[in-house]
């Protein structure tokens, strides 16, 4: 689905047959401005969605933005000034403000982890932990919040994992079959340290240390040539990564920055007494 096909969806299921309460009232239109609004600390990410979503409604509408996606917006401070017929603008409110709310909360989230690690050279890495239909987004928001995307769906790269290993009869025979087909670069998901190490010894590009404590994570850290990379993955908060990331891996994967990340808080001011009415 693309972006022009999700903004229609959700048209549809907001406005399946018109805004009841707005055609109801004695008004045609009302132009004017709408000030959207910062209600706290946040980087900005989903411009695109949200002026897209005001343009299908309000085609004359006029979007001019103070803020780049990626650019940290503080609590009040005016995001965008859109100019229009207000009433339509107000059926595209509540949608516009979805996209860019649920958005920013994962840029801002993300954020807050990649400044944890900022003293490291660990980086921030996504997850396919997103919503049907929302992963291009969801992964650019991430991009805006300074982190970076792991692969993007299951024809991007290969990542051998615990139900793999199980159907192949084991890592290094799962390893074995995958380059008989193919010469790409394989990431390996391991559990335990002689998981790991039977990983290292088949010279795989990465391994992932999945669900290992600080303690684990550091013995399989000393073992591992700097020509395979490390990436730990599993309960990483936001207390937690800073310590991670100091053991030395390459790779924090977070699947809390799309599937948990809280909505942005911004809104959409009118000024209805600067308006002109045209009945």
């Amino acid at each position: 689905m693309n972006l022009d096909q999700l903004i229609d969806a959700a048209i549809k299921e907001d406005i399946p047959y018109g805004d009841l309460t707005t055609s109801s009232l004695p008004v045609n239109k009302r132009f004017g401005e709408a000030h959207l609004v910062a209600k706290e600390d946040i980087v900005l990410s989903g411009r695109k969605p949200f002026e897209e979503t005001v343009y299908k409604i309000e085609p004359e509408a006029k979007i001019n933005w103070n803020f780049d996606e990626g650019d940290l917006v503080l609590n009040k401070q005016v995001i965008a000034v859109i100019e229009g017929n207000l009433l339509q603008i107000l059926k595209a409110e509540r949608i516009a403000l979805n996209f860019l709310g649920h958005l920013s909360g994962i840029a801002t989230l993300t954020k807050c982890f990649v400044k944890k690690v900022e003293h490291t050279s660990t980086q921030i890495l996504d997850t396919r932990k997103t919503l049907p239909g929302y992963r291009e987004l969801q992964k650019q928001a991430v991009l805006h919040g300074g982190g970076r995307n792991h692969r993007m769906n299951l024809s991007d790269a290969i990542l051998i994992k615990e139900n793999h290993i199980l159907v192949a009869g084991g890592i290094t025979s799962a390893v074995e079959k995958i380059r008989q087909q193919t010469s790409s670069p394989i990431e390996v998901e391991v559990k335990n340290f002689d998981e790991a190490k039977e990983a290292i010894e088949l010279r795989v590009q990465r391994i992932m240390l999945d669900n290992m404590t600080n303690e684990e994570m550091e013995k399989i850290i000393e073992i591992t040539p700097t020509s395979i990379e490390t990436e730990a993955s599993g309960n990483m908060s936001i207390d937690r990564v800073s310590s991670v990331a100091e053991l030395g891996v390459n790779y924090i994967s977070v699947g809390a920055l799309t599937h948990s990340a809280p909505t942005a808080d911004t809104s959409l001011l009118f000024l209805w007494n600067d308006s002109d009415t045209d009945l």
